[in-house]
């Protein structure tokens, strides 16, 4: 089916529509729900919507920061974060982190998680989370546009120096998605989604 009824629009120039469709286009999407811990010792959580993996062999993460935000200050003094698997389960938890508190707060304090000391770098991991990345910056890039202007946004790239996986979601030595309880972003102002069909397909020889 060829669709010829289109809505089409030049970004630069506005929507047209009750709300911006880019997000919920592409998605839903990944949550980095990012912990870190200043120079001083200030520890942060916060989950971010532009968040995924970008290489297996060394396995390297990354999530974009719209602004100068608390995670990216971090993450600039120690070169380290940790990537925490937001879930079902902690859905609400993952919810109160994103609050617009003083620098501070403590977000795992605010959402009553534990913060469970990391192997090989100085934040903590969320206890509560099933799956944890310990990470340590390899790249971080200011976005610019097209025409080279600068964008207030940075994408922070890290490899993945050590993984925590529950036992339980091992199923003969492979990982089973589903039971991790992933929850994803979606493109309204409230839009989350939880795994649904899975469907097997081989690629092409």
């Amino acid at each position: 089916m060829i669709h010829d009824d289109l809505h089409s629009y030049e970004p630069r120039g506005g929507h047209g529509l009750p709300h911006d469709p880019f997000n919920a286009i592409v998605g839903p999407r990944p949550i980095g729900w990012v912990s870190t811990r200043s120079r001083a010792g200030q520890v942060n959580l916060a989950p971010y919507s532009f968040f995924n993996a970008f290489n297996y062999v060394p396995p390297i993460v990354g999530f974009a920061s719209i602004g100068r935000k608390d995670s990216l200050a971090h993450i600039e003094e120690t070169g380290e974060f940790v990537w925490n698997l937001a879930t079902r389960p902690l859905a609400e938890q993952m919810n109160a982190s994103c609050a617009a508190v003083p620098r501070d707060v403590n977000e795992f304090e605010l959402a009553g998680l534990t913060p469970v000391a990391s192997q090989r770098v100085a934040p903590p991991r969320v206890g509560e989370s099933p799956v944890a990345f310990e990470c340590k910056l390899s790249q971080l890039i200011q976005l610019q546009a097209a025409d080279g202007q600068a964008v207030d946004t940075w994408l922070v790239l890290g490899e993945v120096v050590q993984i925590h996986i529950a036992r339980s979601l091992l199923v003969n030595g492979i990982y089973d998605t589903a039971a991790g309880q992933p929850i994803l972003r979606g493109g309204g102002p409230a839009d989350y989604f939880a795994l649904g069909e899975k469907f097997l397909m081989r690629r092409p020889r």
